[in-house]
């Protein structure tokens, strides 16, 4: 019998998913699964539930939610027995687009049910893991104000975008990887393990979750004019094409930004405010087991 653990949010997507628990068993046969069903009722609260589930020696935890309770719970099981299950609710999903999770809820169901598996790769950055991407730029600074707009939308998300864009202000950081060191002035400064970031857009669309590589994409300072190219290119998934923006494959990057008390960083397009300038990035190959198509 598989055992299996589904942590839901119960405030992702508007907090109108009728993610019940009598609807999610009516999924799963009671001769060959059991299942338990564990909304979360705080910021955090999904680390304690998946934290449980491994202890209970579930066989599958899945993440009902937006890509911040997916991290939370993806985290806890890093190098366990227990697989990764996704039922993508929130408003970017970048993680469960990449691996071909629908949000059409029976089908990802389905996918659960049918328990094929595969193995991908995490970011790490000072020791919190992201599986689809994180950044200190300018995306950052589009996460803070995305969240303090209190809406998730695709609108919210381009007014949040512009927002930032005018006002963000970047300063002098050193960076080092593969065997070198630049000075630079970062707009943009994004480490990716993934394809996408979410609403179907993206600055890596060559990444793969299992390469055992991360993408990293920096864009120096810009004028107004470069900032309106550049989101033009983002807007066709064409950033590569942009020629200011420099990319590389990277097992690990070191970075070290103006003495600050606080670095803004989004981890997974949520926003962190961390207390330190320095940040060592790196990737964990085949670190955890996801349960997909």
């Amino acid at each position: 019998m598989t055992y299996i653990h589904f942590i839901v949010n119960p405030i992702s997507g508007k907090g109108t998913h009728g993610l019940t628990e009598s609807y999610i068993k009516s999924f799963f046969p009671e001769d060959k699964f059991r299942i338990e069903v564990y909304p979360t009722q705080h910021k955090g609260h999904a680390i304690e539930l998946a934290k449980a589930a491994v202890i209970l020696n579930a066989d599958y935890v899945v993440a009902c939610g937006g890509d911040g309770t997916i991290n939370e719970v993806a985290s806890c099981l890093i190098n366990t027995n227990a697989k990764l299950g996704i039922i993508p609710v929130g408003s970017g999903n970048g993680l469960a687009s990449n691996l071909q999770i629908p949000r059409d809820y029976k089908t990802a169901m389905e996918i659960i049910r049918d328990g094929k598996t595969s193995t991908i790769d995490s970011g790490t950055i000072n020791g919190q893991y992201f599986f689809s991407n994180t950044g200190l730029g300018i995306d950052a600074a589009i996460i803070r104000n995305y969240e303090h707009s209190g809406k998730r939308t695709l609108l919210s998300y381009i007014k949040a975008s512009l927002r930032a864009s005018f006002s963000y202000k970047p300063a002098i950081t050193s960076v080092s990887y593969n065997n070198g060191t630049f000075k630079v002035k970062p707009f943009l400064l994004f480490i990716s393990n993934s394809n996408e970031m979410g609403y179907n857009m993206s600055l890596t669309p060559k990444a793969s979750l299992s390469d055992g590589w991360l993408d990293l994409v920096i864009v120096p300072e810009l004028s107004f004019f470069g900032k309106l190219l550049l989101g033009y290119y983002v807007l066709r998934n064409k950033v590569e094409k942009f020629k200011k923006a420099k990319h590389a494959l990277v097992r690990d990057v070191n970075i070290q930004m103006p003495e600050n008390i606080f670095t803004d960083v989004q981890i997974d397009g949520e926003y962190r405010q961390l207390k330190t300038n320095t940040f060592t990035i790196g990737v964990l190959e085949n670190a955890l087991k996801v349960l997909t198509r």
